[in-house]
């Protein structure tokens, strides 16, 4: 995908880590040629995560981040250092800049061994080359951001390390050439103005690229539609608020699924989210339900993660459980407290911060279900709503 058509979310993602002062910002700059993070001598110049979305050769379209000083100080200097840690859970490969002119520090070495632990591909990059050199091993390089020495090497190294090597598809791997697929997105008060929201411009795009037909509507024009059709759809992909209608209007010979659900299979682990949807009928007035959004969009008056999705709960348990709400990059550290977690689709995530907050799930022992499986199991449709997989259909 080019750099205009590939949204942050399917970039590689490329962290710049290290101490204060190890030349991290200078070394962004000089990656990406542009005066993108503020540098000066002074240590902890760098107080927020930098990031910026661009076409990196020969990798192609990635997202570069600047990460404050993993040795920051003080109360302030500790969510500096939490924020980088956010940004290590979404990193596909990184970069450890330290100072050629030291020897490596034990903040150095304590985030060699997190990228091992989390099997994480990482280069050390020996900046001020330009002062000292350094032998170096096959995942190390001397650089020097004043100079520019290396660093076309080190754009080299990363591309050699880039881990998205296996092509994953959305939808299209449930398509034949030439098959009609309809697509129903709801027009309403939460629908941004003048555009389609992102999974529905990427199942569009994914559709289209591989040769099918995509027909658009809303859901009351739904029968209608199918009605127009001189052969019946492949698959209808529908908005999952919008699950209840559209399922009373399919016939059961059309295979119905979400892009919430589409998304989960891409992005995270579909059985894991099916398997966490049964607890949604066993909660108890005291438990405390976590409901996490990938993005920090304007909440309305209608909001589906704050109004639309307690609703639906309490309706279906017959309790009102405790809500805490987190969006955008916030996922708690310790998931203890919480009985289940109700994620979004993910579409603004990459994949490995959404396996990673799964993962987080499982290793606390707490189910977890995003927004499309658990609406089409409150509306007693989960099993039509993975007509697609029929190998996961078998878990309920």
């Amino acid at each position: 995908m080019s750099l205009n058509n590939t949204p942050n979310s399917e970039r590689v993602h490329i962290g710049f880590f290290g101490m204060r002062n190890a030349g991290k910002s200078s070394l962004v700059n000089a990656v990406t040629g542009q005066s993108l993070s503020v540098v000066s001598d002074v240590k902890g110049t760098t107080t927020d995560p930098v990031t910026k979305a661009m076409e990196l050769l020969p990798l192609g379209p990635v997202v570069i981040i600047d990460t404050p000083g993993i040795d920051d100080e003080g109360d302030l200097g500790a969510l500096r250092v939490k924020k980088a840690r956010q940004v290590l859970a979404k990193t596909d490969i990184a970069v450890l800049v330290t100072d050629a002119t030291k020897e490596l520090s034990d903040f150095d070495k304590q985030l060699i061994s997190y990228f091992e632990e989390a099997k994480l591909p990482y280069i050390i990059a020996y900046n001020k080359c330009d002062i000292v050199k350094k032998e170096t091993k096959d995942n190390e390089i001397c650089v020097s951001a004043l100079t520019g020495e290396g660093v076309n090497e080190l754009k080299e190294k990363i591309a050699a390390l880039n881990p998205k090597t296996e092509e994953k598809f959305i939808v299209a791997d449930l398509l034949t050439k030439g098959d009609i697929v309809v697509l129903v997105t709801p027009i309403d008060e939460s629908a941004p103005k003048g555009r389609l929201i992102l999974p529905q411009q990427n199942t569009i795009r994914e559709i289209i690229d591989h040769g099918c037909i995509t027909v658009v509507c809303q859901p009351e024009e739904l029968k209608q539609t199918l009605d127009a059709l001189k052969n019946p759809p492949r698959l209808v992909i529908t908005d999952s608020q919008v699950f209840g209608k559209v399922a009373k209007i399919l016939p059961d010979n059309i295979p119905l699924t979400s892009f919430s659900i589409l998304f989960a299979r891409y992005k995270g682990e579909l059985e894991e989210l099916v398997r966490g949807a049964s607890l949604l009928s066993k909660l108890k007035k005291s438990d405390k339900i976590l409901i996490s959004e990938g993005c920090t969009h304007h909440r309305q008056c209608n909001d589906i993660g704050t109004v639309k999705m307690p609703g639906w709960i309490e309706s279906f348990s017959g309790v009102k459980p405790e809500y805490h709400f987190t969006s955008g990059g916030e996922f708690p550290e310790d998931l203890s407290e919480y009985a289940l977690i109700v994620h979004c689709g993910g579409c603004m995530l990459n994949e490995k911060e959404m396996k990673r907050r799964i993962s987080a799930a499982k290793a606390a022992g707490i189910p977890i279900v995003n927004y499309g499986v658990a609406i089409a199991n409150m509306h007693g449709i989960l099993k039509q709503a993975l007509g697609p997989f029929p190998e996961i259909q078998k878990l309920l």
